[in-house]
């Protein structure tokens, strides 16, 4: 039996290491494997050797700061990980591999008053056209990612009441897919998965602390706290959109009144438009008609961005974020929307809060939540099966970076 701390176990714990860093981030040169893992040059280079030997990494030649060095990355058929997303109009549907290349990706209309039962079956004819579409066998499959527009109770993983999705309150979403598929299934809230794509794929890159703020049917916020999602006990972190800005305003979806939420989200801004613009007004017409320089559009979305400045500016003054990545349709009014959600910030947040805060568009659009999905299965994956049979057993490593 290997002993904890023998020299065994010690070079298991380095491989599965090395595995996770070049999981997460994709690929990474030696150097930068070394830098993350906190192992010498000397112990990566033979350790990427002995995972190149072994079928698990593939080694291309690159550049870094103008010199040669061999870029690290998951072999091409260690597997696949699927992302769903379903949307209040849509479901997004994507496949990668473990080198974070997306394989075949499709989105589709949703019916935002079909029952839970329709959108798995159109979810489950979906996913299984993407994986024909990519000609891998349904055994390399490790897992599936999925993200639902409402909070996920943590102890047991049903759809909260909330969700904009109606009918689908007290759903198992992760239980229902994987009985569909036959493969794991991990699910979580769609702004927490938006703030996994940015921080993996988009505008996240290189910091550990940010809001990710999804502005679109709801009102939510993905948290990273020190490299990781928060989500709190209950899985409720993050509803920012429910934050309180006038008591005696409208009657919010929650029960409660005047929540950021009745002030900013699609379903309570369009019908201030409606009658000057049509009833077939959508939010992305807003902002194309704002941007080409509608005056009625462009003061709705400048009141929009001030709401959403007051309820990040509380975000700042509790948790003090880096960066907070502005997501959903109204985020594609760049500076329209940008300029005033900053003028909020700087007039409600502490001053030495708001001086540290970078604030950005998503660099994903609407892709975001569904390149988050796949990282979430990336995250919740384990590193013993990609290492091969051959190789010792390791005692438990520390958790993965993003969780």
């Amino acid at each position: 039996m290997e002993t904890p701390g023998s020299q065994t176990s010690l070079h298991r714990a380095n491989l599965e290491r090395v595995v996770r860093a070049v999981r997460m981030a994709g690929s990474l040169t030696q150097a930068e494997i070394a830098r993350s893992t906190g192992l010498s040059a000397a112990t990566v280079s033979n350790i990427v050797r002995e995972l190149k030997d072994g079928g698990t990494v593939e080694v291309t030649p690159t550049s870094a700061g103008g010199r040669r060095a061999r870029s690290v990355s998951l072999s091409g058929d260690a597997g696949i990980v699927i992302g769903v997303d379903f949307g209040h109009t849509h479901l997004r549907v994507a496949v990668g591999n473990l080198a974070h290349q997306v394989l075949a990706e499709e989105a589709e209309p949703l019916d935002v008053d079909a029952s839970a039962a329709e959108g798995f079956d159109r979810a489950e004819r979906l996913v299984n056209r993407l994986i024909e579409a990519t000609g891998i066998g349904r055994d390399k499959v490790i897992g599936v990612g999925l993200g639902v527009p409402g909070p996920i109770d943590v102890s047991s993983g049903t759809l909260g009441s909330t969700s904009i999705l109606p009918g689908w309150s007290g759903i198992n979403p992760a239980e229902e897919l994987s009985a569909r598929l036959g493969v794991p299934v991990h699910v979580d809230n769609d702004a927490n998965l938006g703030a996994l794509g940015e921080l993996v794929w988009g505008s996240g890159r290189g910091v550990r602390d940010l809001a990710y703020i999804k502005v679109a049917s709801g009102v939510g916020a993905g948290l990273v706290i020190d490299g990781r999602v928060y989500r709190g006990p209950g899985g409720t972190a993050g509803e920012i959109g429910h934050i309180t800005l006038d008591e005696s305003g409208p009657v919010c979806r929650c029960g409660n009144r005047g929540c950021l939420e009745t002030f900013t989200a699609a379903r309570y801004v369009l019908p201030l438009l409606q009658p000057s613009h049509g009833p077939d007004l959508t939010m992305e017409r807003v902002v194309q008609l704002a941007r080409e320089g509608d005056p009625g559009c462009r003061r709705v979305i400048a009141d929009v961005g001030r709401h959403i400045g007051s309820g990040i500016a509380n975000l700042c003054n509790l948790l003090n974020p880096s960066r907070v990545v502005l997501g959903g349709d109204i985020a594609e009014a760049g500076e329209l929307v940008l300029a005033p959600v900053r003028d909020s910030v700087g007039r409600y947040a502490i001053p030495s809060a708001a001086r540290q805060l970078s604030l950005v568009q998503g660099a994903l659009g609407g892709r975001a939540e569904v390149l988050g999905a796949l990282a979430l299965v990336l995250s919740e994956m384990g590193d013993s099966t990609l290492l091969g049979s051959s190789l010792p057993a390791a005692v438990p490593a520390s958790a993965p970076a993003f969780t």
